[in-house]
C-alpha cells in the first residue's frame, strides 16, 4: 500500500512540475522558454479533448457496420463491412482533398472555394475561425462526422448493391454533396446568416438526415429485395442474421455518441458534461419509448425494433442537445421513439425496403430533431443556458422554428435532388443492384471473392424466408 502511495505522488509531482514548466519557443537558432499560461492549457485541452472525441465518433463506424451486419442476412456480411470500410476510408481521402474546402472555406453563401487539399489556412468565420483548435484537429473532427453521413446509406441498399457504384456515391457524397450543407450551417453560409440564424448543435439535419434522405433515394432506385413482398403485395419480415451484432453495435453508436455530441462544443468546458447528460438521457428515452410502442402494436417488445428506438433518441436530440434541458431531452427523446415506430412501419407499407430502417432512424428522426430545437429550446437549464434561445415551448414565439423549418426543407430538397442525379447517374453508366442469382446466392463470394462466414455457419438452418446461403424455403418453415 506504501509503494502504492509514493508512485501515486510520483505521478501528481510529475504532472504538476509538467504542468508549471515553461514553454519552449524557437526564435531563429536559439530555443528559449516562455511561462506556460492559462490561456495555453486551456488550448492544449481543448484540442486533445476534441481530438478523443474525434476518436470517439470514428468508433461509431464500427458500431454502424454491427447493426446492418445484425439486421441483415449472414451471406452478404463481408459485403455490408466493405461498404463501412470504404466508407471510411474513401471519405477522408474525399473530404481531404475537396469537401473540407467546399464546407469550410472561403467563398460565398452556398459553397467555399479555397483550402483545397488542406493547404490553405483561409477559412470563413466559422467554428474554425471561432475557436481554439488548430486545423488539424478541426479537420479530423469533421470528416469522422462525414463519414458517418455516407454510412447511414449502406443500410437502406444493403443486400442488393453492386459494390462498385456503392463505391462511387460514397466517394460522392463525401466530396461534393455533405460539404455543401456544411458550408450553409456551420461553414458561415446563407442558413447561418438569416435574421434568426439555423441551429443545428451537431447534425441531426446536417449530418444524419442528409444520410436519411440519400438512403431514401438510394432504397428507391434499388427497390425491394426478393421476396420482401408476398403475392398480395404485403410486406414479410426478413429477420437479421445476428441480434446480439445489431444491440452491441447500438451500444458502440451509444457510446460513439459522447463524442459526436459533446464534442461538437469544440471546446474543453462546462457545457461537455452537461450536453452529455441530455444525449445520455434522450437516448434512453428513445429506447423505452419504441418499446412501449412496438410492444402495444405486436404485442411484444421487438428487441430490433427498440434499438433502433435508442438512435432515433439520439439522432432527434442531436441538433438540440446544448439548446434543451433535461427535461426537454427527454421530451426529444421518447417523441422520436414513437416517430421510428410508425416511420418504419410506413415505409415498409409504400415499398420502400430499408433492412436498418436508416431511412426513418436518421432521415425522419433528423427531420425532427432540428425542428424540434424551435419548440424545445430555453435559455433557462440547457447547457448553454442565456447563450441559448427560447424555442415556441419557452416563450420565444415562432421565429426560431420558421428557420428550423427553412432549412430542414432547403437540405432536404437539396440532397434528394442532387441523390437523384447521382444515383441516377451511377444506375445508366455502371448499374446499381446486381443481377437476381446473386442477390439469392448472397454479396459476399460474387462481389468479393469471398464469403463473410466458413461454410459451417453458411451450412446452418434457414432464416426467415429465405436460408443464409440465398436458397428459397417456403415461408413459415
Amino acid at each position: 500500500m506504501r509503494r502504492r502511495l509514493l508512485a501515486a505522488a510520483a505521478v501528481i509531482a510529475t504532472v504538476l512540475a509538467i504542468s508549471a514548466a515553461p514553454a519552449l519557443a524557437q526564435e531563429g537558432n536559439e530555443v528559449v522558454a516562455e511561462p506556460l499560461t492559462a490561456d495555453a492549457v486551456q488550448v492544449a485541452l481543448d484540442n486533445i479533448w476534441v481530438l478523443i472525441a474525434a476518436v470517439l465518433v470514428i468508433f461509431m463506424q464500427a458500431g454502424f457496420a454491427l447493426v446492418e451486419a445484425g439486421l441483415t442476412r449472414a451471406k452478404s456480411v463481408a459485403n455490408i463491412m466493405m461498404k463501412n470500410l470504404m466508407d471510411f476510408c474513401v471519405g477522408v481521402l474525399a473530404f481531404a482533398a475537396v469537401g473540407f474546402a467546399i464546407a469550410f472555406g472561403t467563398g460565398n453563401d452556398l459553397f467555399g472555394t479555397s483550402g483545397w487539399f488542406l493547404d490553405s489556412a483561409e477559412f470563413t468565420k466559422n467554428y474554425l475561425a471561432e475557436s481554439t483548435l488548430s486545423l488539424p484537429t478541426f479537420f479530423i473532427f469533421q470528416v469522422a462526422f462525414a463519414a458517418t453521413a455516407a454510412t447511414i446509406v449502406s443500410g437502406a441498399m444493403a443486400e442488393r448493391t453492386k459494390f462498385k457504384s456503392y463505391f462511387v456515391y460514397s466517394f460522392l457524397i463525401t466530396a461534393l454533396v455533405y460539404p455543401v450543407v456544411v458550408h450553409w450551417t456551420w461553414g458561415g453560409g446563407w442558413l447561418a446568416n438569416l435574421d434568426t440564424p439555423y441551429i443545428d448543435f451537431a447534425g441531426s439535419s446536417i449530418v444524419h438526415m442528409v444520410g436519411g434522405i440519400a438512403a431514401l433515394v438510394g432504397a428507391a432506385y434499388l427497390g425491394p429485395r426478393i421476396g420482401k413482398y408476398g403475392p398480395d403485395g404485403k410486406p414479410r419480415a426478413i429477420p437479421g442474421h445476428s441480434i446480439p451484432f445489431a444491440i452491441i453495435g447500438v451500444f458502440i453508436l451509444f457510446i460513439g455518441w459522447f463524442g459526436f455530441n459533446p464534442g461538437s462544443q469544440l471546446a474543453a468546458d462546462g457545457v461537455v458534461p452537461a450536453v452529455a447528460v441530455t444525449t445520455l438521457i434522450a437516448g434512453a428515452a428513445g429506447g423505452v419509448a419504441a418499446m412501449a410502442a412496438i410492444w402495444l402494436k405486436t404485442g411484444k417488445p421487438d428487441v430490433a425494433m427498440t434499438g433502433n428506438g435508442v438512435l432515433a433518441g439520439l439522432v432527434g436530440i442531436t441538433a438540440g442537445t446544448a439548446h434543451v434541458n433535461n427535461w426537454g431531452a427527454v421530451a426529444i427523446g421518447a417523441i422520436a421513439g414513437g416517430i421510428v415506430v410508425a416511420a418504419v412501419l410506413f415505409f415498409d407499407r409504400v415499398r420502400i425496403d430499408d433492412p436498418v430502417g436508416a431511412v426513418s432512424v436518421h432521415g425522419v428522426c433528423g427531420a425532427f430533431g432540428a425542428l424540434a430545437v424551435g419548440l424545445f429550446a430555453t435559455t433557462d437549464g440547457s447547457p448553454l443556458g442565456a447563450d441559448s434561445v427560447d424555442g415556441l415551448f419557452y416563450g420565444g414565439g415562432a421565429s426560431q422554428l420558421a428557420t428550423q423549418a427553412i432549412g430542414v426543407v432547403a437540405i432536404a430538397a437539396f440532397v434528394a435532388v442532387t441523390m437523384v442525379i447521382v444515383f441516377g447517374g451511377i444506375k445508366l453508366v455502371l448499374g446499381l443492384r446486381v443481377p437476381e442469382e446473386e442477390e439469392l446466392a448472397g454479396l459476399d463470394v460474387a462481389e468479393h471473392g469471398a464469403p463473410g462466414y466458413g461454410p459451417d455457419v453458411l451450412g446452418g438452418s434457414g432464416i426467415g424466408d429465405f436460408s443464409l446461403v440465398g436458397v428459397p424455403v417456403p415461408a413459415g418453415k
